[in-house]
This record gives C-alpha cells, structure tokens and sequence, in this order.
C-alpha cells in the first residue's frame, strides 16, 4: 500500500523503536538512545556520516530552554517561587472555598510566566495535595484541577513546553506559507495554540472536577471557614535577592510580550531589539540569560544550585530525538509516516486522529521530549498531501492529546499526585482512579480536538 524506500523504513522503524523503548522504560534518557539509532541509522541506510547527523542537534532551541529554564532555576532554588505561592494562597483568607479557585489560577500564572508545567507542578503538587487533606477535598478532585491548570498553560511561548512547540512552528511557517497557509506572527500563533490548551484542559480535567465532585464541595463549603495559617503559615518576608528576582521575572515577561503589541512596539528600537533577539523579535532564551547573568552578578542566585535544579533530562530527550526525527525525515520516513496518517484521515477528522494517536503514546512517554518532536514535525506534510486543513489546529491537536492524559500515574504528574496524597487517601484507589482517568482522556482528547479544531475550525 505503501511504497517506502530501504531508508525510510530503516528510519521509520528506528523511531518506532526508540518510542517503545520510552514507553517500556521510563528512566532510560531516550535522547541519548535516539542519538545512537540516528547515527546508525543515517550511516547505513541514508548515507549520513556521523558529523552530519550530530549538525542536527536543535541548538536553538537548546539555547532557549537552557536560558529560561536557568532563570526560573534561580528563582526556585533562592526561595522566591516559594514565598509567591504561600503569600497567593494566603489571599483567600477565611474563605475555604476559594482555596481551590487560588491554587489553580495561582498553577497557571506561575506555569505562564516561565517555569513551565513540569517546574511548577513539582513546586506545587506537594503543597496543593496537602491542603487537600485539611479542607476535606478528595485528592483525586484535587489531582484534576492542579494537572488541568499546568497541562493548560503549558504552551506560554516564554515556558519550556511552549518553546518546544514554538520552534517547531517556526521552522514549518516557510513551507507552509508557501502551500496558501496565512500563518501570521509567530509569537501570536504561539499564544493561540496557549489559549487552544488551555481551553482544552478546562472542558476536560476542570470539567471533570466540578462533575465527579467539585462543584458539590464547593457548596458545601459555602458557610465553612478555616484559619489561613493552618493552611498556608505566614512565610518571612522576602530579602533583597528574592525581590530582584521577582523584577526580573516581571521584566522577562514585559520583555517577551509588549514588544509584540501594536500600542507598545515602537517603544523597542531596532538596536534594542536586535540585543535581545533579531531585530524585530524578541529571544526569551536571550533576554532569560542576560538576567540570570544579573541575579548571579548581584549575588541574587546560586549558579552551582540553578544548574543542578534543570530538567536536563527533558533537554537532552528533545535535542536527542530531534536528531532522529531530522535523520528520519532526510531518510523518507517522515514523508512515510505522513502518508500513513492522511490515508486515514480527512482535513476534519485528521485532528481527532493526531490527538488520539499522540495521547496513546504519551500515556507510556514523555509528551513533550518524545511525543511533540516526532509528530509535530508531520504537519506540514499532512497540510499537503490531505489538500487541507489547519496547521495551527493540527499542532494544537499534537498538543492537546499528548498532555490531556497526564493525569495517567505512569507520568510524573500523576505519579506525583499519588506520592504526595495524605495518608488518609487511599492511594492504591487513587492510582487506579487516575489511571482509568488518564488513558480515557486519549479517547476524549481525540473527541474534543475532533470537534474543537475540526468541526468548529477554533
């Protein structure tokens, strides 16, 4: 049905080994692993010598997240993110009920503004699993509306998953805006495919909570009040170095957004703008250096601390199947692959199949350091040959149903709502609640994206 070349299959089915192997064994690094497969497979079957292969390491992109995710590093491990959250929480006072509404929206803004959903989610998680316990919510409502708040605002442009995703639009705008696709500014589409997500996570894991048992608890909360303190104790307050890191994390976000506003950009010069990006964008990895470089400077961070605190797993899983998808693609595969998804799909249905597809895997792998650089690369290609359709739905699709099943315990945000649920949860329940959770939403992520970006064209 088919007709692939020796290269192509070779590379197809070295990508579909490195997946089984993330999906199998969870603390092997597959960046390294698809490295190896990239150089083998280049070398015998499509003619790339090694050094050509290695070329293709993502620099970009490592830059960017090395950059941000230092930042935020510092921010973390000086105590800043922690005195934020307990001083945001505090801000519901008495009022039990409004504790959740506190912690979600406090997950999102945080998730937003640069540490990304993985960052925060391990920041907060334990906090949020805790408070749980004292205000009588059921930890499997809690694990809903944390997951939905970090998986929602994952796709910032200026957070790691986000940037992710950015990239990997930004190298397919050219092709595509040569196929007929109006694609625009690519920080606006980035903040599109956001809103996507989170809109997403709001009808599927926020809808969830309030049908399975939130919106009951909030009205019996209604007459129910609880000491702060007992909840959030009063942190000390914040040191010199804890505010320079606030400032420069308000100037990173300013930075990033307002030169991309129509009333604000011609307050950016051209200089200006070409010290912190290319003259008319701005580079968050970029600005998020030439700041850390400050707060180390000024004795506001710890650099030795900042490091050691980096998700350098996830970095090396991106760059490393980057490669292999990069081998892939200059081998046939991808163009093989492409094929195999339009023949099953139309320029409609093709975002239901992505999203059911990508949350399969993802339940098994990491959604954003294997699942996002093997499939978002497909799109230009399935904008082609399916004559149609949205590339900003179908990235959104990738997107969404890779990380609507990250409720599932096999992942590190399940897995970390379980560890941190109180004793008196019954955890084994919890994880089989989360599981059956977790792997339904490949099938109702599938659905939404179906109707969402399909049928609705959002």
């Amino acid at each position: 049905m088919f007709d692939m070349s020796v290269a192509a299959m070779a590379s197809l089915i070295g990508v579909i080994i490195v997946v089984g192997i993330s999906m199998y064994n969870e603390d092997l690094n597959v960046g390294i692993v698809g490295i190896a497969f990239a150089i083998g497979v280049g070398a015998i079957f499509a003619g790339l010598p090694a050094n050509k292969v290695m070329q293709s390491w993502p620099l970009d992109l490592f830059m960017i997240l090395t950059g941000v995710c230092f930042m935020f590093g510092i921010a973390t491990t000086n105590g800043t993110m922690e005195k934020l959250t307990s001083n945001a929480i505090r801000l519901a006072g008495g009022n039990t009920a409004l504790i959740p509404l506190i912690l979600f929206l406090l997950i999102t803004i945080i998730t937003t503004i640069g540490p990304g959903n993985i960052a925060t989610f391990t920041l907060m998680a334990p906090v949020a699993m805790a408070i749980a316990d004292r205000i009588g919510m059921k930890a499997f409502l809690m694990s809903l509306l944390i997951v939905g708040a970090a998986e929602g605002a994952a796709f910032s442009p200026i957070a790691p998953t986000g940037i992710i995703s950015t990239h990997f639009v930004t190298q397919m705008i050219p092709k595509l805006e040569t196929m007929g696709q109006t694609m625009g500014d690519v920080n606006a589409l980035g903040w599109k495919i956001y809103f996507n997500s989170m809109f997403a996570q709001l009808i599927a894991n926020v809808g969830g909570f309030f049908v399975f048992g939130g919106w009951a608890w909030v009205r019996a909360q209604r007459n129910s009040t609880l000491s702060i303190d007992e909840v959030a104790p009063k942190p000390e307050p914040m040191n010199r170095a804890q505010w320079l890191t606030v400032a420069c994390i308000a100037l990173l976000v300013l930075l990033v957004i307002l030169p991309g506003v129509s009333v604000t950009k011609d307050l950016f010069s051209t200089t200006f703008m070409s010290v912190i990006g290319n003259g008319k964008v701005p580079n968050v990895g970029a600005v998020a250096f030439l700041l850390g470089a400050f707060l180390l400077l000024v004795n506001a961070g710890d650099s030795k601390m900042s490091i050691k605190s980096m998700p350098w797993s996830v970095i090396i899983m991106v760059g490393g199947m980057g490669i292999l998808v990069d081998v892939m693609d200059k081998a046939g595969g991808l163009n093989a692959l492409v094929n195999m998804i339009a023949a099953v799909s139309t320029p409609t249905s093709v975002n239901g199949v992505l999203a059911f597809v990508t949350g399969i895997i993802s339940s098994y792998s990491s959604s954003s350091g294997v699942v996002m650089p093997m499939f978002l690369p497909l799109v230009p290609g399935l904008v082609e040959s399916l004559g149609g359709g949205s590339a900003v739905a179908m990235v959104s699709s990738i997107n969404v149903g890779s990380h609507l099943v990250d409720t599932a315990p096999l992942s590190l945000f399940g897995a970390v709502c379980v560890a941190c649920a109180a004793e008196s949860e019954d955890k084994g329940k919890l994880f089989r609640q989360l599981m059956i959770w977790g792997m339904s939403m490949s099938v109702v992520g599938g659905f939404l994206c179906y109707v969402m970006f399909g049928l609705l064209g959002l």
